[in-house]
């Protein structure tokens, strides 16, 4: 008799699979191998609502099924956003959100602070670029997509969080911190002496061009000829940004290539006639996404002298699509490429002149610059006082060629 029932329930659920999966290809239009694949997750589907031991939302299944599709690609940089990550991802972009004034970032399975915001909370627990996160609030970070981890980072004001961190030459430790409202001015600068300028830029937010583009009409008043551009630690952002101010940097020419799969191209391009000053660029391996970009597409324009380590390698574009309940997908679309064709993706932005250091780069608001502990900083300014001395930009004895 148990057979027969469940036989029956069997039965039942195909049929009923098999009607809506036959409405659904009819609407679709797709072919009997596609169906075929489809009526495999219908049947799933009407098989765990009708028959799994408590009531499950088919909303809850549906989203379940996304976040699973979107899984299982391997890439770390697309995610499925419910409605709350949607709503702080968003925010974040935005320049002002809750949490705890950290950035990440995402390589070989593991999440990392790429930079810490200063006088925020993480800064003032004693969070450091470089370490690894290794659980938020008791869940190992292995059991969710790394882009979701920096995502739960986030939250209500007011409320705590827990991070399991990883250091090198240090015990495994836990910091217990409380999120705040985040406001982040990006772009900061001053004058080294009376001709040349620094600039950081700690991220890319949709203020930021506007942020640098006020920084440097202030050194030019001062009397800057050229300045050094500090990258370091900055794990990207919003291209657009980028690209903004790529078009005041890079002569005139492409400044990026972004290529899709089925080989569509978009040309981010300058109409700049001519380099206004000398650039040194700074970077370090947690210079990231557009800031390789900026870098990159300096570097093959012969733009800028690029001084450090090589760069994080994130050469790949997101784009964050709206979904009918207030949820979204974060998906990566394309690849980028810098003007000479080459693919950041995993490769990073290789320096003009390799400097390594063990010194922490300049926090965003402390500019009492030290050059006798930043051996990276010296050395642009070196490079930067050479040129501005010879009164033109000098390439030919650093620059990276293209094979």
């Amino acid at each position: 008799m148990k057979k027969k029932i469940f036989a029956g329930i069997i039965l039942v659920s195909l049929i009923s699979a098999a009607l809506t999966l036959g409405l659904v290809c009819l609407l679709l239009g797709l072919n009997s191998s596609n169906a075929l694949d489809l009526g495999r997750f219908f049947v799933a589907l009407r098989f765990i609502e009708g028959n799994y031991v408590q009531e499950v939302e088919r909303r809850q299944l549906i989203d379940g099924a996304i976040s699973g599709m979107v899984n299982s690609l391997g890439d770390p940089h697309s995610l499925y956003l419910a409605p709350q990550l949607y709503s702080q991802l968003r925010a974040e972009t935005s320049g002002a959100f809750g949490g705890i004034g950290v950035y990440m970032g995402f390589k070989n399975g593991g999440v990392q602070v790429m930079s810490v915001i200063p006088d925020g909370p993480g800064e003032r627990a004693g969070l450091q670029a470089g370490d690894e996160i290794l659980a938020v609030n008791g869940q190992p970070v292995e059991e969710i997509s790394p882009a979701e981890v920096a995502l739960k980072i986030r939250g209500q004001v007011g409320t705590p969080v827990e991070l399991l961190i990883r250091r090198d030459g240090s015990e495994d430790m836990t910091f217990n911190l409380t999120r705040e409202n985040i406001h982040v001015r990006t772009v900061a600068g001053k004058m080294i002496d009376d001709r040349l300028g620094y600039v950081k830029i700690s991220h890319f937010s949709e203020n930021t061009d506007e942020e640098f583009k006020s920084t440097l009409t202030d050194l030019e008043r001062d009397g800057m000829k050229g300045f050094v551009l500090d990258l370091r630690q900055n794990p990207g952002g919003v291209i657009t940004s980028c690209i903004a101010i790529a078009k005041e940097l890079v002569p005139a020419g492409t400044i990026a290539s972004v290529i899709k799969r089925d080989g569509s191209k978009e040309v981010y391009t300058s109409d700049l006639a001519a380099a206004k000053f000398p650039i040194v660029v700074l970077l370090d391996h947690n210079s990231a996404s557009a800031s390789e970009l900026l870098s990159g597409a300096l570097q093959d324009k012969q733009a800028a002298l690029v001084v450090g380590e090589t760069s994080y390698g994130k050469g790949s574009v997101q784009t964050l699509i709206p979904m009918a309940h207030e949820d979204g997908l974060k998906l990566t679309i394309a690849k980028y490429y810098t003007p000479n064709g080459r693919s950041i993706d995993g490769e990073g932005i290789a320096p003009d002149v390799e400097v390594r250091t063990q010194a922490a780069p300049h926090p965003m608001y402390d500019l009492n610059l030290d050059e006798a502990l930043d051996a990276q900083l010296a050395e642009a300014e070196k490079l930067l006082r050479h040129q501005v001395d010879a009164g033109k930009i000098l390439f030919d004895d650093y620059f990276w060629k293209t094979p």
